[in-house]
């Protein structure tokens, strides 16, 4: 890896990791920049999960405060997520190469969706508890679909912390802020998850590692401190013009292979 490889790998881990920390998605900044340094799609994906997780480590320690009293039941849903990183970690090493390749581009294409239409949801996820008054009580529709979400965020990170935030809105009743707590725990179990199982399995780019969890975790520390005082729109402008650029690059790719 050349020093100027390295320096940008830095600052996309540091934009992924405050943007993790704030909405998630940071996925979408590091994985188009590592395919246009010439990663593999796979290598990619694999090596990023493992640089991002210290920053949703820190990320999730920055949101200790908000988490206060709610640790018992976030742990529970740690378990879901556990068990489903493992199996999304496990689809990506038994699934050939091609097939990867081939469902990255929608993978990416439905994460940029996700975030275009986060604001609708958390708009009305807040008018309806407005309207019905009524405390959600964590069940098990919720701890299903937190299990799906890290089976997919095994099998490729992109938007899982956007999801967390949509079904937990919809599924509960606690302040966003604590759902924004809970959904940094839960990606940073997920990431942590499968980046142990690739270090082992898979392949792996260990420089791309290094500097991204240099760079991670700079920002999961700033996304916690003053991320929230950014302007969202500017942060999710930024992740969609970098996903659509990225869907166009794997596209054209494909069809030049």
């Amino acid at each position: 890896m050349t020093w100027w490889h390295a320096v940008i790998v830095v600052i996309a881990g540091i934009w992924a990791g405050t943007i993790n920390a704030v909405v998630g998605s940071g996925t979408l900044v590091t994985f188009p920049v590592l395919v246009a340094l010439g990663y593999p799609p796979v290598t990619a994906t694999t090596s990023n999960a493992i640089g991002l997780a210290p920053g949703t480590l820190s990320g999730a320690w920055g949101y200790r405060h908000e988490l206060k009293g709610y640790w018992p039941q976030t742990a529970k849903f740690a378990v879901a997520s556990f068990l489903g990183a493992i199996g999304g970690t496990v689809l990506l090493l038994s699934l050939p190469k091609d097939a990867f390749e081939a469902v990255v581009p929608v993978l990416v294409g439905l994460a940029v969706v996700l975030v275009i239409v986060q604001p609708r949801v958390s708009k009305w996820v807040a008018e309806r508890r407005e309207q019905n008054g009524t405390e959600h009580k964590p069940g098990p529709l919720l701890m299903f679909f937190i299990f799906l979400i890290g089976v997919y965020g095994g099998y490729f990170t992109a938007a899982q912390g956007v999801m967390l935030m949509a079904v937990m809105g919809m599924l509960l009743s606690e302040p966003l802020q604590k759902l924004n707590g809970v959904k940094n725990v839960l990606a940073a179990v997920v990431n942590v998850v499968a980046g142990v199982i690739y270090a082992f399995v898979a392949p792996i780019s260990w420089p791309v590692v290094l500097w991204l969890a240099v760079g991670s975790t700079a920002g999961g520390f700033l996304g916690a401190k003053i991320g929230r005082k950014l302007p969202p729109a500017v942060l999710r402008g930024v992740i969609v013009v970098i996903g659509v650029a990225a869907v166009i690059e794997l596209v054209v790719k494909q069809f030049a292979d």
